[in-house]
């Protein structure tokens, strides 16, 4: 499964790889891949995939749910069609409270004890998606865990979600992207230790040099 969704998400162009003209980050680091998982949810086939692969996982690894908690804003959508798929009730975490009306950060009925899965569509370093699992936690719901459609796997991310004792199972990840990538012709294969090397240290633009 984890193939076939990244060669998906490779061709919608909702992971796009350019090592050798990288993006910027917002936090200034150069990367060479982007990745816009709101693409999916234009593309019907895909979406369709990534959906049913979320219930999948959930139903695999966190059997005992009883509410889907989507991050704002990308996890939304993704959560409310897995509950559909599920047959559950669907809410979400805003990332702060509401300036107005009954000021709410969680919208959705939720009751205190409820076992929850957060539904995330991208995990780097994780620390919104831990943000929205506190949130959670401190109104008093079981959160039994994460599911994703692609994670970096970075070190960072690694840690902080186990720091957060957080589970966290992606439809896709990095490492198996740019395999896919270098077996279906979208990057050379020389480029997968470069791209394997910024995975290990983003802030270590060395990568950017090696040919």
């Amino acid at each position: 499964m984890q193939q076939r969704i990244s060669k998906m998400l490779l061709e919608i162009g909702a992971v796009f790889l350019s090592p050798d003209k990288p993006f910027t980050w917002a936090s200034g680091i150069k990367s060479p891949v982007y990745c816009d998982n709101r693409l999916v949810l234009t593309a019907p086939k895909v979406r369709d995939e990534v959906e049913k692969g979320l219930a999948e996982l959930i139903k695999i690894h966190f059997s005992q749910v009883e509410v889907l908690m989507g991050t704002a804003t990308a996890g939304i959508a993704h959560a409310a069609i897995a509950a559909s798929i599920l047959n559950l009730p669907v809410g979400y975490v805003r990332s702060s409270s509401k300036g107005h009306g009954r000021g709410n950060q969680i919208e959705g009925r939720i009751e205190k004890g409820q076992k929850a899965v957060v539904v995330e569509d991208l995990i780097s370093t994780a620390s919104s998606c831990i943000d929205v699992v506190e949130t959670l936690r401190n109104a008093d719901v079981q959160v039994l865990g994460v599911v994703s459609i692609f994670t970096y796997g970075m070190k960072k991310g690694l840690e902080n979600l186990q720091k957060a004792n957080i589970t966290n199972y992606s439809l896709s990840n990095f490492d198996t992207l740019i395999q896919v990538a270098a077996n279906e012709g979208f990057i050379e294969p020389s480029d997968t230790y470069r791209l394997l090397k910024f995975r290990e240290n983003p802030s270590d633009e060395s990568w950017i040099k090696q040919v």
